[in-house]
């Protein structure tokens, strides 16, 4: 599959597997999952037809890991990154000293005095590593990297879920958590 028609098609899944299955009258049920057989019908009516192995192949290789097949690849899923209610049934984790989170230098003096919510979606993505979190930051703008002090969080109560893609989830970062290393 070339990566103009890859990048598309993932574009699509990503719209109405995490924001609005309705644009295709797609059922997803309780916890995000959608049937792969009425995924492709109803994406080939809506004239953004592949077949089974270029959707594996999407799957399989795309960098972010932002979907998955159940076991026996009859459903399929986003990790995280919803804005619809989705209940991922994710357990509770305790996370790494510190997590980091990529975003706009535009963005900086706002989440300073406010910290990181969530807005439209379920959850505050985070991230392991620099690389990753500048990846994110650079989508909006000129990057900065955050540094997220997760232990204390979690110590003071907070929770975190961990997604099958290893990005790290929580509903807020207050601004006493956030270190701008810059």
């Amino acid at each position: 599959m070339n990566e103009q028609h890859k990048k598309r098609i993932s574009k699509f899944l990503s719209l109405v597997l995490r924001h609005k299955p309705e644009v295709i009258n797609l059922t997803l049920d309780e916890n995000g999952w959608a049937a792969v057989d009425e995924l492709m019908e109803k994406c080939a009516k809506n004239e953004r037809s592949f077949t089974r192995e270029e959707l594996m192949e999407m799957v399989e290789t795309n960098d972010k890991k932002r979907f998955v097949f159940n076991e026996d690849k009859t459903r399929i899923r986003a990790n995280q990154g919803h804005s619809i209610a989705i209940d991922l049934a994710l357990q509770p984790q305790q996370p790494p000293e510190f997590l980091y989170h990529g975003t706009a230098e535009a963005n900086i003096s706002s989440i300073l005095e406010n910290g990181i919510e969530k807005r439209s979606r379920q959850h505050v993505h985070l991230s392991q590593d620099r690389d990753t979190a500048t990846k994110v930051g650079m989508r909006h703008g000129k990057p900065v990297i955050l540094t997220i002090e997760t232990e204390k969080m979690h110590e003071a109560g907070i929770p975190f879920y961990l997604s099958e893609n290893n990005v790290w989830l929580t509903d807020f970062v207050d601004s006493k958590y956030i270190r701008n290393d810059h």
